[in-house]
């Protein structure tokens, strides 16, 4: 794949108020894309506009709280074509800690090399931040596993039946993680 094609794709930040302003146009289509093709990303399909629409502006209101950020990557024409999230510890004792959750890229934009650089802008973020520690998880023998081994994150093991396909059948989930920064 040519450099050209790799950098297409621009990734930038969003506010909460760009969530919320594309949480229906260019969010929430994304979100079905992901439930439709397959990802287990906490919802079951059919996965419709409204309640994808409502997660994300949710979404917007923990990143009015600084509990997540998102960055988006627009293909060329403008279309959202992937997002990823950071999300902060909760607690006291783990200011050093966040979660890599909802990595998602539509399956129009996959194998671009899309997912590998929406990882590292929020690994980059986050230790910008001065976090150390970052965890995942991710849905077993996905293909969302070889891209995270390949970026050098560490498998810590596997809980079966942990969650649901979108078509409902129980899958294993494999947490990751990932020492970052000043470790």
């Amino acid at each position: 794949m040519s450099d050209d094609l790799r950098t297409a794709y621009r990734i930038e930040p969003l506010t909460a108020r760009q969530i919320d302003a594309r949480a229906a146009e260019g969010l929430a289509p994304l979100l079905c894309d992901a439930v439709e093709s397959g990802a287990s990303v906490g919802f079951l399909a059919p996965l419709d506009a409204a309640e994808a629409t409502a997660w994300w502006r949710g979404v917007a209101g923990e990143a009015v709280r600084g509990v997540r950020s998102v960055w988006a990557a627009y293909a060329p024409g403008g279309a959202v074509a992937g997002v990823i999230s950071l999300v902060r510890a909760a607690m006291p004792n783990q200011p050093h800690r966040g979660d890599i959750a909802k990595l998602l890229v539509h399956r129009d934009a996959r194998g671009r090399g899309l997912g590998s650089r929406l990882l590292a802008v929020a690994e980059e973020a986050a230790a910008a931040e001065g976090l150390t520690l970052l965890v995942l998880d991710t849905e077993t023998g996905s293909a969302a596993e070889g891209l995270y081994r390949k970026a050098g994150w560490t498998r810590a093991g596997t809980i079966p039946r942990y969650a649901l396909s979108p078509d409902g059948t129980p899958h294993a989930t494999t947490y990751y993680y990932k020492l970052i920064g000043g470790a």
